[in-house]
């Protein structure tokens, strides 16, 4: 069940060791929303499982790929999923912004989805081609290119990493700037060794699956 992240009155140190802001609905990504820093968590181990949720989000997008015989797109697709899956946590990188701020939001879900449409649309397509993207939704009289699937798998990119960290108890707020409120289903720390490696397992196995019965 998802349950809302109550904010305390005052400033207060969490598990991790940093302060979490009184404000309910402010916008995210600010000194005093500042949220637990992945430095103390295993880089690798942590990047495992947000392979594996963005593995098992693209297993779909896999089988309808292969059952059309766009294999070439579906590969491409898949590295370049995996590549910006880790895309969100740049905020841990820049200065002024606190972890799972804006860079954890549908709003920032949909601007990497059309940045990575544009560049897939006008660098990648006419210098490589469409990789039959001209046909991936399978829709007659529906015509669309390699800008709508860079659009999606960028939008999916970002997607994914969110669902991964809806799970933990620190939560997103994905509606920021339209809602402030956190969410979280709370069943995993974001630290749990046990638990990336489980999801990583998990997506490579929905992704297998889909890739060998669509063959």
């Amino acid at each position: 069940m998802i349950r809302y992240i109550r904010i305390p009155k005052r400033s207060s140190t969490s598990q991790w060791g940093t302060v979490i802001s009184d404000r309910a609905g402010g916008a995210p990504g600010t000194a005093t929303d500042s949220y637990e820093s992945l430095a103390r968590l295993p880089a690798v181990v942590y990047k495992l499982g947000h392979y594996g949720v963005a593995l098992g989000v693209y297993a779909p997008v896999v089988a309808w790929l292969l059952g059309r015989g766009l294999a070439a797109l579906a590969l491409g697709g898949g590295v370049v999923l995996l590549w910006l899956a880790m895309l969100p946590d740049l905020d841990t990188q820049l200065p002024g912004m606190s972890h799972r701020g804006l860079t954890h939001t549908f709003l920032f879900a949909l601007a990497v989805g059309v940045a990575v449409g544009l560049v897939a649309e006008f660098a990648i397509a006419p210098t490589v081609g469409q990789f039959g993207a001209v046909a991936w939704v399978g829709v007659p009289g529906f015509r669309t290119g390699l800008g709508e699937f860079g659009f999606l798998i960028g939008t999916l990119a970002v997607l994914s990493h969110l669902l991964a960290d809806v799970i933990t108890p620190m939560g997103i707020r994905p509606f920021w700037p339209l809602w402030g409120r956190s969410f979280s289903l709370d069943i995993t720390p974001a630290k749990s060794t046990v638990a990336n490696y489980v999801l990583l397992a998990a997506g490579s196995f929905l992704a297998a699956s889909a890739a060998l019965t669509s063959i």
